[in-house]
């Protein structure tokens, strides 16, 4: 009977096992697209760049002595001739007293030559003396003028001398510490630097190109990839380390016409005004430049695009109708669009939405996204002027 039990259980067990359980249907996931297509987009050039002053002029002694007091207060605004250091006027004064003592002697024997010049004239034409005689007495007039002339030229030059002894801001801006003591020995021979002042109400951000770079750049114009507008101005942003955006645009004013040797790089230079200082000279800043548009370029929205340290990789919708990841090389933003170098084409379909929940293989159903193109994203984008002048010149 037990038997009997035991073969019945293991019959339905048998014929429960036998029974093929159907795997559930995984439902497609609602996203919305973003389809790619071929624009006109901003030709934005990156590159670090370093804040230089307008300009900068280092103070320093012109005459030998000990520093007796310094005469302005450290990181304030001077005026063009303002006395920043005081040196030991005393040996030069010194020296001063004696020239002006030897020119007054120099006068004197001018004075008496002149004299006997006068009384010699008349007794010259009664033929009461030589002409020789005469002649030598000119001559040594002449000599007497011409000691005075030298001894009043050394006179003046002496005073110069004595004048270096206030040293006095060759320009206006802001000074520096200065780089001597009281009490400190400068010389006129070292040119013993004292201080340094630069004006920094305007700035220069210096920065290099690769050649190759320029070449490309070159080529696209050529070709007509690259389009110039018709201003002929190349806009230079600026980004800070922290990320922030500095608030005033400046522009292209210098590219120099020759390579580095050592570098390989063409030096460029922007020009900013600097009213509020919070640009500083020695700073190192992100500059955007943007050159024009360049024809047959893609871009996508700022949230389709995941950046890592291996780059940036975004989702789209393979031909099963499945998400797959993609791997693409980001060239520079341009407002709330990335600029996207290679790893799409067009008709690429982009996903923008639910991009926490979608893994590689899930099936996805599309609906297009607010951002329909890339025409639409390169008209919400930022507006990019041309190269400047001298640059348009050297591309060409």
């Amino acid at each position: 009977m037990i038997k009997n039990m035991l073969a019945g259980f293991c019959i339905l067990g048998l014929i429960g096992c036998s029974g093929e359980t159907e795997a559930p249907v995984q439902q497609a996931m609602p996203v919305e697209i973003y389809t790619v297509n071929e624009s006109e987009i901003p030709n934005i050039i990156e590159l670090p760049g370093r804040v230089e002053a307008v300009r900068v002029a280092d103070v320093r002694a012109r005459v030998t002595g000990i520093v007796q007091r310094r005469l302005y207060e450290e990181g304030s605004n001077v005026r063009a001739g303002q006395p920043l250091f005081s040196i030991d006027p005393s040996e030069l004064r010194a020296s001063t007293a004696q020239v002006r003592a030897s020119l007054q002697r120099s006068r004197a024997t001018a004075a008496n030559a002149q004299a006997v010049v006068d009384r010699y004239r008349p007794l010259v034409a009664e033929q009461a003396i030589s002409r020789q005689e005469y002649d030598a007495a000119v001559a040594a007039s002449r000599e007497a003028q011409a000691s005075v002339a030298q001894t009043k030229a050394e006179l003046d030059a002496a005073n110069l001398q004595l004048g270096y002894t206030t040293v006095r801001a060759p320009i206006a801006g802001r000074v520096r510490s200065a780089d001597v003591t009281e009490g400190a020995l400068v010389s006129a021979t070292e040119a013993t630097l004292m201080t340094r002042i630069e004006q920094a109400n305007r700035v220069y951000v210096t920065f290099a190109q690769s050649s190759s770079r320029v070449l490309d750049i070159r080529r696209g114009i050529t070709d007509g990839s690259i389009i110039l507008d018709e201003k002929d101005t190349a806009q230079v942003e600026l980004i800070f380390e922290d990320g922030t955006q500095y608030p005033i645009p400046g522009q292209i004013d210098f590219l120099d016409f020759s390579v580095n040797e050592t570098t390989g790089t063409v030096e460029l230079r922007a020009e900013f005004a600097n009213p509020s200082g919070l640009l500083l000279p020695g700073e190192f800043v992100r500059a955007r430049i943007f050159v024009g548009k360049k024809k047959g370029g893609y871009m996508v929205p700022q949230k389709a695009v995941t950046v890592s340290e291996a780059g940036g990789t975004v989702m789209v919708i393979d031909g099963d109708g499945k998400a797959a990841a993609r791997s693409v090389e980001l060239g520079a933003m341009s407002g709330a669009m990335w600029i996207i170098e290679s790893g799409l084409k067009a008709g690429d379909q982009v996903i923008v939405s639910n991009l926490q929940k979608i893994q590689p293989g899930i099936p996805v159903t599309a609906k297009s996204s607010p951002e329909k193109s890339d025409s639409a994203g390169a008209k919400a984008a930022t507006k990019t002027p041309s190269v400047s002048k001298p640059k348009t010149e050297a591309v060409r």
